[in-house]
């Protein structure tokens, strides 16, 4: 089988590698355990490398260059209008030329993606939406025109639309879906914790103001001023970075507050263990993978009501729904500070929860689905 991936995802090429995002990598690793040949058709760029960029791995690897595009201003978008035949003629090249055709979404090229498929009724494809499926989030137009597309069974024929939650009003073609990170060889008792220590908190992901680590630094710095011995490191990158170095400085707050920047997988996996909260107060999730890697090692989620996650948390049974109001989060914090039993019972709840959702269990999902397109 040719399956041909189209993706917004940036890539860098080392030799004859391609390397990306890890945990969109390792994903699609597993889509390629089950196929003969793949096709990438997505942009590369000549960046430094980093602890989270991985490769693919497969032996027959076609990639197939595209500009990378977006349309934040008028300059760009003047630019994306010149870019767009070339894009989407190679789009259209390539899903001609597969058995399989994978759709990366949201994104600007899964939009044309979204757009060219509808010229192959009859080929076998699945599209992995991967931010909010919930029809009333508020989204920008394309993520919306996108998510139509994908609804619509008549201009996505033959096609599985992986999804992240159950959603009513659902077409058939909609398939509640997940992502892991561990395998089932993975699961190790959890390490013991209690609050003797410093309570310790973790926020991994990128720092944006869409992700809102000022806020997870503001709700650790109020529970530091009210006496508790707590302490939060933050792992990732991004724009907020500088804000929250001054925001650090200027307030003393590195004693307990500390910036990891990007790390590999084993070096956050060691930070999951060690921590009793995994933070995630974002404004925009799909499945928020931080979140279910945490609660796999044992941290309680504190994370806002978006998208899946109050089904992952199971409404508060397994973690804390943020409100985002910083003295109303503060004080549900607090009621589980002091309230050890309800802590571990929450503890054991999120990983009896997590460890369900292991690489074992999402790559025979993934078989069966590439097994019955062919």
């Amino acid at each position: 089988m040719k399956f041909a991936i189209i993706t917004h995802v940036i890539h860098k090429k080392r030799g004859n590698q391609y390397f990306a995002y890890a945990p969109y990598v390792r994903e699609m690793n597993v889509w390629a355990k089950f196929v003969k040949e793949l096709v990438i058709v997505g942009a590369v760029e000549e960046k430094e490398f980093t602890a989270i960029d991985c490769a693919y791995h497969h032996n027959e690897i076609v990639f197939i260059p595209i500009d990378a595009i977006d349309v934040l201003n008028w300059k760009s978008r003047i630019t994306t209008f010149f870019k767009l035949p070339r894009i989407t003629w190679q789009i259209f090249k390539a899903m001609y030329q597969a058995d399989h055709i994978h759709l990366r979404c949201p994104g600007n090229i899964g939009l044309i993606g979204c757009l060219v498929q509808v010229l192959f009724p009859f080929k076998s494809k699945t599209a992995k939406y991967a931010g909010n499926w919930d029809p009333k989030a508020k989204q920008p137009w394309s993520y919306r025109l996108q998510k139509w597309l994908l609804h619509n069974p008549y201009l996505t024929r033959n096609m599985q639309v992986l999804v992240y939650g159950e959603w009513e009003g659902s077409s058939k073609n909609i398939k509640p879906f997940f992502t892991a990170t561990y395998w089932e060889a993975d699961k190790v008792p959890l390490k013991p914790l209690t609050f003797a220590n410093p309570i310790r908190f973790v926020f991994v992901g990128t720092l944006s103001s869409g992700k809102r680590p000022m806020y997870a630094v503001a709700l650790v710095e109020a529970l530091f001023k009210r006496g508790y011995a707590v302490q939060l490191e933050l792992y990732g990158e991004g724009i907020e970075r500088v804000v929250l170095e001054d925001y650090i400085e200027k307030n003393d707050l590195r004693r307990f507050i500390e910036l990891k920047g990007n790390q590999s997988k084993e070096v956050v996996m060691t930070a999951y263990q060690n921590s009793h909260f995994v933070l995630l107060p974002s404004q925009s999730e799909g499945w928020p993978k931080a979140i279910a890697e945490g609660m796999f090692w044992g941290c309680v989620p504190l994370a806002t009501s978006i998208s899946c996650v109050p089904f992952m948390l199971n409404y508060g049974k397994r973690g804390v729904v943020l409100t985002t109001e910083l003295e109303q989060d503060v004080q549900q914090v607090m009621a589980i500070l002091n309230d050890e039993v309800d802590y571990l019972e929450k503890r054991k709840n999120a990983s009896d929860w997590s460890r369900n959702y292991t690489l074992d269990v999402f790559q025979n999902e993934i078989q069966r689905i590439v097994s019955t397109s062919r």
